[in-house]
């Protein structure tokens, strides 16, 4: 398929190849600073220190050096990347995410599809296969700490479904299952058919990908099966995104004028990653595992700090220390919902669907895989 390039994709494709032009040239020019103090910094350093279950990565002049011991990261010169997200890594995420839909808003304009909110429906398989891949790196680490076990998948493979590289598969893989779909759908004149294939294609993807933690659960020793954790989060979550819901329906309507129902599925989906996250972090060791896990994203971990230095113990004993961070996703679910009007609805409905999608990928990508890691144990 080919279609006739606007003003509007010529400006966005110059834009994206200067970036990426400058990006490439400071990081032939400048390779410490701008290779080794940005790039290797914040964003790959961080996923080989977690593809080698490292405790952390040190640049080393550009001879990188995996370093397994707290204290010989602290010695280490910077920069020293370490396992997990930052600020400034999340920040860059957000950069990318928001000039990749735009870039995909005029391939679907030129597709003429995802006018209407029913593509949300069908992509959000896709969104919680992304955190059920996350849970297959998860049990690839387990499998590395287990005694006389290897991993099933080594580096440089399972990079592929480590942060910040498992976003771009999993853009790479949902843009194909959507562009196929869509020409299947037009090869037998159904030009709405598109939608039940796409959801199809992330749902089996999605029961292959549990399927497989399953088999390793009944199959090893270092996955296991609780399943009280999937039910209770999405039971809980369902509650919360009831009664919420309920309520901005009637005494805040403005907030749901542009989304709908789907803005009750948005909601739910930061409410998984509350809820999973309360469960996790402060009683998943009540529920079955030998002890709590801990947060995986910087927000998370400054929700929980703040919370131990404003409430006394004797309180976090009963309450939980992050228990604040399902309120903050509730209420920032529902201030970004009310963003999405019915105003920018009209204006720009591709566009719309794509930034609601985003938002729920947001709260439902990390929250089922917080869900899930405590389900498998891991």
């Amino acid at each position: 398929m080919t279609f006739p390039e606007t003003d509007r994709e010529r400006a966005w494709t110059a834009l994206v190849a200067v970036a990426v032009a400058a990006l490439a040239a400071g990081s032939l020019l400048f390779p410490d600073t701008v290779y080794g103090g940005f790039v290797w910094h914040y964003f790959w350093g961080p996923v080989v220190a977690d593809a080698n279950g490292a405790h952390c990565a040190a640049w080393n002049g550009g001879a990188v050096e995996l370093l397994y011991d707290a204290g010989a990261c602290s010695a280490a010169a910077e920069p020293v990347a370490y396992p997990g997200y930052t600020l400034v890594s999340e920040v860059g995420y957000a950069v990318t995410l928001l000039v990749s839909l735009v870039g995909v808003t005029f391939l679907l304009d030129n597709l003429e599809v995802g006018e209407d909110l029913d593509m949300l429906y069908a992509l959000f398989p896709f969104v919680l296969l992304g955190g059920a891949l996350r849970v297959v790196e998860d049990a690839n680490d387990a499998a590395a700490a287990a005694p006389g076990v290897e991993q099933f998948l080594s580096f440089p493979a399972n990079t592929l479904i480590i942060s910040p590289i498992i976003y771009f598969v999993m853009f790479a893989i949902t843009l194909v299952a959507l562009v196929a779909c869509v020409a299947l759908a037009r090869r037998t004149d159904a030009v709405d058919g598109y939608l039940r294939p796409l959801a199809g294609t992330g749902t089996a993807l999605l029961l292959a990908t549990v399927g497989f933690l399953v088999y390793l659960a009944v199959s090893t020793d270092y996955v296991s099966l609780l399943p009280q954790f999937t039910l209770l989060t999405l039971l809980f979550a369902t509650i919360i995104t009831a009664g919420v819901w309920y309520v901005v329906r009637r005494r805040l309507p403005e907030v749901a004028s542009g989304t709908e129902f789907a803005g009750a599925v948005v909601l739910w989906g930061h409410a998984v990653d509350g809820v999973a996250n309360v469960i996790g972090l402060d009683w998943a060791d009540e529920l079955g595992l030998p002890y709590d896990l801990v947060p995986k994203h910087p927000v998370n971990a400054a929700v929980v700090d703040i919370t131990q230095d404003v409430l006394p113990a004797s309180v976090i004993h009963y309450t939980g220390d992050a228990w604040p961070f399902l309120v903050l996703k509730v209420v920032a679910a529902l201030f970004v919902l009310w963003l999405f009007d019915a105003r920018l609805r009209e204006d720009a409905p591709r566009y719309f669907t794509l930034m609601l999608v985003a938002v729920l990928a947001v709260g439902l990508g990390p929250g089922s895989r917080d869900m899930l890691r405590a389900t498998f144990g891991i």
